[in-house]
């Protein structure tokens, strides 16, 4: 199945950080529930079809996104931005996407590396109504004593963790166990069968389509915290 096409306008934008401009699509339907700023995971950027299927599919349950590169990215780099340039990079993508609003609440989510920086930056400081991560990187594949969790017990904001259960990024006993100490204002929604990019084996899905199945929970999670 394909997602089509989107009869909310996409508008390109560039967003200053310090002395470099990253680039953004920023989309509005008529009277958002919230804003959602989206940014991409370490392997690929923002016009990757998973994070555009998911953008135009929330488009439909009212939210306005904003979806960005990271300076690395932006500049044809492999290596991601160390967390200080991601998360000034945040800091001023949520202040472009604020400067857009209208007073409705604005929600940072990313996919893997983007939702893991978006939390440090909100632990830093940033405000957000609350944080969406698509698929968490809690540990690296094949060594889940090494946690990247320390950061997220000290958020109090509405999170919602979506995972795919065969997520080689987070074990699923080990997430449990993270979202159940973080307390209630964490959600974990189990995506079964979903790898590191949601795919699941023997659903031959193209990546826009995996991605626009994810919009319905996160929509339905901004409404219920809205």
């Amino acid at each position: 199945m394909q997602v089509p096409e989107s009869p909310v306008r996409e508008i390109p934008v560039t967003v200053a950080v310090g002395d470099v401009h990253v680039s953004g699509v920023y989309a509005r339907p008529s009277a958002p529930l919230a804003t959602l700023a989206v940014a991409h995971g370490a392997g690929a950027g923002m016009e990757h079809p998973f994070l555009s299927g998911f953008t135009r599919a929330l488009y439909d349950d009212g939210v306005a996104t904003l979806r960005f590169n990271f300076p690395y990215r932006e500049a044809g780099r492999k290596f991601p931005d160390r967390p200080p340039a991601a998360i000034a990079t945040w800091r001023a993508v949520m202040d472009a996407a604020r400067e857009r609003s209208d007073g409705e609440p604005l929600w940072a989510a990313g996919k893997s590396f983007g939702g893991r920086m978006a939390s440090m930056a909100v632990a830093e400081g940033m405000p957000a109504a609350g944080l969406v991560y698509l698929g968490y990187p809690l540990h690296p594949p094949g060594k889940p004593e090494k946690l990247r969790d320390e950061h997220l017990y000290g958020l109090t904001l509405p999170m919602l963790f979506l995972q795919g259960t065969r997520d080689t990024f987070a074990t699923p006993q080990l997430l449990e166990d993270v979202v159940s100490r973080v307390g209630p204002n964490a959600t974990l929604h189990w995506c079964e069968g979903g790898d590191h990019s949601f795919a699941v084996a023997g659903n031959k899905r193209g990546a826009a389509e995996i991605g626009a199945s994810l919009a319905a929970p996160v929509a339905e999670f901004l409404r219920a915290n809205g």
